[in-house]
């Protein structure tokens, strides 16, 4: 399997502040203005519904899309297969085992947690039946990473995000949270004592960025700064000595995995901290337009590496660090300028409206008014 992957992150859909659809284990979910908080003056973006947009997730999303690039460059370009990585990179490619591998891919999956239990709260709101809504748009996730592993790249990992949630996700709704909380913390423990690697945690990090949603986290997200930057701290103190032992023994996995864990906490804190300061208005103009058009981009990148690969020399398992990073940096500048652009005239991405058509069964507006 790839160093990184992608989960795609559902988009809180729909009015907010009606409950009476609700499912009864669904009225834990924050909802109106407590579970989605104004994202501040001169950037509240609205989301295809209307309402009020989380632009930290998009910050995040787009944040996490870049290092998961990076990370999966060499994978994508050799040939269309996986290229299996067991532990941290040795040699000239050892600082991308420190910093990048392993180190965005827990982004992800708990942005597709907390993305999945967004539009669960918001179609419970507008739908009768808002699991079968949900049952759609996963069973539409998987017949894209089905198209995408055969026509692109072996290494996809939509499918499996779309069967984990299907198995896991879905039937965590009837769950109350802080059961699913509990297994969350259980199913992360499991797959580090076992070594299971990063498949066998992903169940854990999609319930646990469910359950940061249904206890309200998500919505309080941007509203403090001492919150992220003393939990970074933690990440951080706690990273020092697995980063070490990971320099150490770069082929302990369980090591290499909770490495990662930590340095992606502290990735996500710092970015909150950050939002929170002069450097918001930056951070959203650089990463938000990848993390909104994040489906868009993610299957759109295999595509292009595919291509660039055609042109460089020599194995892709043997490309130097510098020509992975100018490869990186070029497919990442020309999405970014893509969606940038895309998004002025459009409320959302070419595939995200696609997928939001097929979730709702309806055809939803996709350019701007006024």
């Amino acid at each position: 399997m790839p160093d990184e992957e992608f989960p795609l992150a559902a988009e809180p859909e729909g009015p907010a502040g009606r409950h009476g659809n609700r499912p009864a284990l669904l009225r834990d979910v924050p909802s109106g203005p407590a579970g989605r908080p104004d994202d501040g003056p001169g950037d509240r973006a609205a989301s295809p519904a209307g309402r009020p947009r989380i632009t930290a997730l998009d910050v995040l999303r787009g944040f996490a899309l870049c290092g998961i690039l990076l990370a999966n460059v060499q994978p994508i370009a050799n040939a269309g297969a996986p290229l299996i990585v067991t532990g941290a990179p040795t040699g000239e490619g050892a600082w991308l085992g420190l910093l990048i591998h392993q180190r965005f891919f827990p982004i992800f999956s708990l942005l597709f947690g907390v993305g999945f239990s967004l539009l669960l709260d918001s179609a419970a709101d507008r739908a009768p039946r808002p699991r079968l809504l949900l049952l759609r748009r996963l069973l539409v996730l998987l017949a894209v990473g089905a198209l995408h592993h055969v026509l692109l790249w072996q290494g996809d990992i939509l499918a499996v995000y779309a069967v984990v949630g299907l198995v896991v996700l879905l039937p965590s709704t009837w769950l109350p949270r802080w059961a699913v909380a509990a297994l969350a913390v259980a199913l992360v423990a499991a797959s580090l004592i076992t070594a299971g690697g990063q498949l066998t945690m992903v169940p854990g990090l999609f319930l646990l960025g469910s359950a940061l949603t249904r206890y309200g986290v998500i919505g309080r997200i941007e509203r403090s700064t001492r919150v992220p930057a003393a939990l970074g701290l933690l990440f951080a103190a706690a990273a020092v000595p697995m980063v070490a032992a990971q320099v150490g023994d770069p082929g302990n996995v369980p090591v290499f995995h909770l490495a990662g864990l930590l340095i992606a906490g502290v990735y996500v804190c710092a970015l909150l901290v950050l939002l929170r300061t002069p450097l918001r208005r930056a951070l959203l103009a650089v990463f938000a337009p990848l993390g909104r058009m994040a489906l868009t981009n993610y299957l759109t990148a295999s595509v292009i590496v595919l291509a660039v690969s055609r042109f460089v020399s020599g194995p892709p398992h043997l490309w130097p660090t510098a020509t992975v990073f100018l490869i990186a940096a070029a497919v990442l500048t020309a999405q970014w300028l893509f969606s940038t652009l895309w998004l002025r005239r459009h409320r959302q991405g070419p595939l995200e409206w696609l997928w939001r058509w097929a979730t709702w069964a309806r055809r939803p507006p996709l350019r701007r008014t006024g």
